[in-house]
């Protein structure tokens, strides 16, 4: 599965990739790749991270894009931006599905489903919004 579009790659002062994503479980894997080509981008532009902030942001972005996909019909978008004011980067995933997040209570014996909690923990904020058709699902990871 590859993108329907390509990540942006424009000079602007924003730092920030979009992608769009026509479904499929290859999504998944595409993308980690997406999110390493922008913390490669946030480090030529001598961007501070922790050296945990890469893996991070692969995680992040993948288990919010594998909730769409299981969750949700349709394509998928991937937004990825830096809030450097804030210290942090904001992964947006969009998605066709009607249904929000819904948090299961903490079970270490669950096998899987665990994709928000980890998101949480990791994450200094998870909004969901309602779009005209789905929704988006909005990630401030820190920086540091």
């Amino acid at each position: 599965m590859t993108p329907a579009r390509r990540p942006d790659a424009t000079g602007s002062s924003v730092l920030s990739t979009a992608v769009d994503f026509r479904g499929g479980s290859a999504m998944i894997p595409a993308s980690r790749d997406i999110v390493h080509g922008f913390v490669r981008r946030l480090g030529e532009a001598g961007v501070a991270m922790s050296p945990a902030f890469p893996d991070a942001a692969r995680l992040v972005a993948s288990e919010l894009v594998t909730n769409a996909l299981r969750h949700a019909p349709g394509p998928c978008r991937l937004v990825l931006t830096l809030v450097e004011d804030e210290g942090q980067v904001e992964i947006a995933v969009s998605d066709t599905g009607d249904g929000f997040p819904t948090f299961l209570p903490r079970d270490p014996q669950r096998v899987g489903r665990h994709g928000l909690e980890i998101v949480t923990r990791l994450c200094d904020e998870l909004i969901t919004k309602p779009r005209a058709q789905g929704k988006t699902v909005y990630a401030r990871l820190p920086l540091s």
